[in-house]
C-alpha cells in the first residue's frame, strides 16, 4: 500500500478541490451558452403594443441595462462585504540549504534549524472605514440609478419603435392605396381601349390612361422597395431575427378613436426620467462630498492572528513539533499631512452639485421647450388630418361623379385623370395625415413624462 506524506496530501486535497469546482461550473457555462444562442421567438400579430411589448424584452440595449443593473447589484455587495469579518489563511514550507549563522559573545552560533514550514489565520475587522460606509449609504441610490436608466432606454425604445411602426404603415397605406388606384386605372384603361376601338373617343384618351397607369404602378413599386428598408429597420429597433418575416397588423378605425389627445394637462418635470435620473445623481454627488469630508477622520480596524510554526532539521520529523503564537492589533490611521488634498477633493465636489444643478434647470427649459414644440405639432397634424379627411371625402365624391358623367359622355377623360389623381393625393395625404398626428401624440406624451416604463 502506498502512503502519503502530509505535504503531498495537502496538495492533493488543493488539486482534487479544484477539479471539483471546475466540473461544478461546466454545467453553468454549457447553460449560458445555449441561452445566449437561442432566437428572439416571433410575432403572429404585431400590433403595435405587441411591437413595443417585444422590443422592450428583446432589444440588445435593454438586455445590456437589464445586465447592468446585476452588475451592479453585485458590485454593492462587494463593497459591503468588506463589513463583515475577513478571515484568510496562508501557508508556507521552507528549507534552508545553508542556516543563517550570527557571531554570539566571539563564537559563531548557526540561528535556526533546515526546515520551517508556518501555517497562519488571521481575521480582520473594520470597526470604521469611509469607503465601506460611503457603499452601505449609497447602495439604494445606486440601485436606483440602475433601475432608472433601464427605464430611460426602454422609454426611449419604445417611443423609437412606435414612430418606426406609424412609418411602416404610412407606406403599406400608400402600397395599398396604388393597388386600388392600378386595379381603377386598368378598369378606365380598358374602357378608353374600348371607347378607341368603337371611334367614340379618339387616342389621347387612351394613352393618357396608359401614362397614369404606368406612373401608378411605379410609384407602388417604388413604396416596396422603400417598406423594405423601413421594416428592416424597424426589426433592428425591436431587436426581431431579421431574416424573419414581420407582419404589421392594425385597425385604421381603432387608431384614429385614438388620436384624442387632452391638450390642457399641466408639465409635471417629477415625471421624467431625465429629471428622476438628475435628482439620483444629485443624491450621489452629496454622498460623494460628505465622503470627502470624512477624509478627516480616521481608519479604525481590528486585527488578529493565530500562527502554526513548524521547525526540524529533518523534513520527515517538521510537522511533530509545533511552536504556535498568536496576537490582536487596533489599527488607528489618520493622515495628518496630505499637500490640501482632503480640501480640494471637498471643493470639487461641491462644484459637482452646483454643475449638476445647472444641468437641473437647463433640463427644466428644455423640457418646458419641448413640451411647447411637441404640443404645436400635435395640434397643427390634427387641424391638417381633419382638412385631409374631408378632402378625401369629397374628392371620392367627385370622382364617383365625373366617373359617371364620362360614362354618360358629358365630361372628358382628361377630368376623370385629374379627378382620379386628386383622389389618390388625398387618400395618401389623409393616410400620412394620420400617422403623423399620432406620431406627435407620442412626442407630447414623452415630454409630459408619460412615455416611462
Amino acid at each position: 500500500m502506498k502512503y502519503w506524506s502530509k505535504p503531498q496530501k495537502t496538495m492533493r486535497l488543493a488539486l482534487s478541490s479544484a477539479l471539483l469546482l471546475l466540473t461544478s461550473f461546466c454545467p453553468i457555462f454549457s447553460q449560458a451558452i445555449q441561452e445566449s444562442s437561442k432566437e428572439a421567438p416571433l410575432l403572429e400579430q404585431a400590433t403595435l403594443q405587441a411591437v413595443v411589448d417585444y422590443a422592450i424584452k428583446n432589444q440588445p440595449v435593454v438586455q445590456q441595462s437589464l445586465i447592468d443593473e446585476r452588475i451592479t447589484e453585485n458590485q454593492i455587495r462587494s463593497r459591503l462585504a468588506d463589513w463583515y469579518p475577513q478571515i484568510n489563511f496562508n501557508y508556507n514550507l521552507q528549507h534552508n540549504f545553508i542556516v543563517q549563522t550570527s557571531i554570539i559573545a566571539g563564537n559563531p552560533v548557526k540561528l535556526g534549524v533546515s526546515n520551517i514550514s508556518a501555517a497562519q489565520f488571521t481575521l480582520s475587522q473594520q470597526i470604521f472605514n469611509r469607503d465601506v460606509l460611503l457603499a452601505n449609504q449609497t447602495k439604494r441610490d445606486v440601485l436606483l440609478q440602475a433601475s432608472q436608466n433601464t427605464s430611460f432606454n426602454k422609454t426611449d425604445i419604445a417611443v423609437n419603435v412606435s414612430k418606426a411602426f406609424y412609418d411602416v404603415l404610412a407606406t403599406t397605406q400608400q402600397i395599398d392605396v396604388a393597388q386600388e388606384d392600378i386595379q381603377r386605372l386598368e378598369r378606365s384603361l380598358k374602357d378608353a381601349e374600348n371607347q378607341y376601338k368603337s371611334g367614340i373617343a379618339d387616342k389621347i384618351d387612351f394613352k393618357r390612361a396608359t401614362i397614369s397607369l404606368n406612373n401608378t404602378k411605379a410609384s407602388k413599386k417604388s413604396n416596396e422597395e422603400l417598406l423594405k428598408a423601413k421594416l428592416e429597420y424597424l426589426k433592428s429597433l425591436m431587436g426581431y431575427p431579421s431574416n424573419q418575416q414581420l407582419q404589421i397588423s392594425y385597425d385604421t378605425l381603432q387608431m384614429e378613436r385614438e388620436i384624442a389627445l387632452d391638450t390642457m394637462q399641466n408639465l409635471d418635470l417629477n415625471s421624467r426620467i431625465e429629471y428622476q435620473l438628475l435628482s439620483t445623481q444629485k443624491k450621489l454627488l452629496e454622498a460623494n462630498l460628505q465622503y470627502n469630508k470624512w477624509s478627516y477622520l480616521p481608519n479604525i480596524s481590528l486585527n488578529g492572528a493565530y500562527n502554526l510554526n513548524f521547525q526540524n532539521n529533518q523534513f520527515t520529523d517538521l510537522y511533530n513539533k509545533n511552536y504556535p503564537n498568536s496576537f490582536g492589533l487596533l489599527t488607528l490611521s489618520l493622515p495628518l499631512y496630505q499637500g490640501g488634498k482632503r480640501k480640494a477633493n471637498t471643493k470639487a465636489a461641491e462644484w459637482q452639485i452646483k454643475r449638476l444643478d445647472w444641468d437641473i434647470k437647463g433640463l427644466q427649459m428644455n423640457v418646458s421647450a419641448e413640451y411647447s414644440q411637441a404640443l404645436a405639432g400635435y395640434k397643427g397634424n390634427l387641424t391638417n388630418l381633419l382638412a385631409q379627411k374631408e378632402n378625401m371625402d369629397l374628392a371620392r365624391e367627385v370622382y364617383d361623379v365625373i366617373q359617371l358623367q364620362y360614362k354618360s359622355g358629358i365630361k372628358t377623360y382628361l377630368e376623370v385623370v385629374t379627378s382620379e389623381t386628386d383622389l389618390r393625393l388625398a387618400r395618401i395625404s389623409y393616410y400620412n395625415a394620420l400617422y403623423q398626428t399620432l406620431a406627435s401624440k407620442i412626442d407630447v406624451q414623452k415630454a409630459l413624462g408619460q412615455m416611462n416604463y
